[in-house]
């Protein structure tokens, strides 16, 4: 393994290059050796290997971090565990089910959130899936007899459908229908950051905005293409073709390197519960000064790591660390830091006093004369 990675400059490359290497032998295959690609579909195949590029590149980036690192880590270890089996299948399909498909966590957030946002996903999703089986060869259609047609995935023939039935017509219009369902979500975010005030303060141009442009764009001019074939007589359609192919490839490129790469990100979230939660909703971890329960013995344990990776563990006096204290403590520890006091005086729940034992209420409150704790007659002559 070690003789493979020094032919590569980095282990980054190395990985870009199998990627790109499975996705040609997958193509040859499904090609029949090459002799079934559609050459109009050539522009979007030479973006889509630069995206599988690109997005492996910004992956190996991602998961060279030492928090994602340590997850990782941290899932191999508990997905070798016979004992953990049950629950972490269970968390996985869980997680997969509330996070992933039904996005649960949007909808926390509003209605309308939610609807937009399963919208542009689902959307996306069977796009990406549609265009990169029909860009790689992974799938296409056979016309067995005038009225027949037959799906071909990965070489191997399957189901047969006629060419006017209800399938078939669903599936020629599967990128519209996703399309729409894109287009749809993406006027409705827009719209909630062009009125919503709140949103508007928050939002940047480069990183929020042009997103939903360039998805805006893409699927505007894919309709577009249906319209003119359908409805126009093909008016345009050579034209309309290129504008659209140069759109996706706009948007394949992009995709690795903005907003949008949360989407290939998002399943690494099943990770989070079936690694932190013994019990689903519950803690372990007893904090070391109040004794309340606040968090995992293994997060609490990758926390520890992850910050001496950092060099920057927090490592208390008493070889505690700060990670072993629940928020609540931890806040008072800080304070008590920043005063310079070495233990809490009197009762710890009490609010804290000041060096000269002296609780002060707030800066808004106007100092009486008593504060400075002067004699009388010292103070008359200070203040003549």
């Amino acid at each position: 393994m070690k003789q493979l990675d020094r032919s590569f400059y980095s282990k980054t490359s190395m990985y870009a290059f199998f990627v790109t290497l499975l996705l040609f032998l997958s193509m040859w295959i499904s090609t029949d050796r090459f002799t079934d690609i559609d050459m109009a579909l050539l522009g979007y195949m030479v973006s889509s290997y630069i995206f599988a590029i690109g997005l492996t590149v910004r992956l190996c980036s991602f998961l060279l971090r030492p928090a994602t690192a340590e997850i990782i880590k941290r899932s191999i270890i508990n997905l070798k565990n016979k004992e953990r089996t049950k629950r972490n299948i269970l968390s996985i399909i869980k997680t997969l089910i509330d996070n992933i498909v039904l996005q649960k966590f949007i909808f926390k957030r509003g209605i309308y959130r939610g609807v937009q946002h399963i919208l542009i996903a689902w959307g996306c999703i069977g796009s990406f899936a549609i265009t990169f089986g029909l860009t790689f060869g992974w799938m296409r259609f056979n016309l067995i007899d005038p009225e027949t047609y037959q799906i071909i995935v990965f070489n191997i023939p399957t189901v047969k459908m006629a060419a006017h039935g209800l399938i078939a017509e669903l599936t020629y219009n599967g990128l519209n229908i996703t399309a729409l369902m894109v287009m749809v979500g993406v006027c409705m975010a827009l719209a909630r950051r062009i009125f919503n005030q709140d949103v508007k303060v928050t939002q940047r141009a480069e990183f929020d905005l042009l997103p939903l442009y360039i998805l805006l764009a893409v699927t505007v001019s894919g309709l577009l293409l249906t319209v003119s074939y359908h409805f126009l007589g093909g008016w345009m359609h050579h034209y309309l073709t290129l504008v659209h192919q140069v759109t996706v490839v706009i948007m394949l490129i992009y995709f690795p390197y903005g907003k949008l790469f949360h989407l290939p990100v998002r399943p690494l979230a099943t990770a989070v519960p079936m690694n932190y939660q013994e019990v689903v909703k519950m803690d372990t971890r007893s904090c070391q000064k109040c004794g309340t329960t606040y968090s995992n013995d293994d997060q609490i344990a990758d926390v520890k790591q992850i910050l001496h990776l950092q060099n920057f563990d927090l490592k208390m006096d008493d070889g505690s660390y700060l990670a072993d204290y629940c928020p609540s403590c931890r806040r008072r520890i800080r304070v008590m830091k920043q005063m310079n006091m070495e233990s809490v005086q009197g009762n710890p729940y009490e609010p804290i006093r000041t060096l000269n034992d002296i609780h002060q209420s707030g800066f808004g409150k106007k100092r009486s004369e008593e504060y400075y704790n002067l004699p009388k007659n010292d103070n008359e002559k200070i203040l003549k």
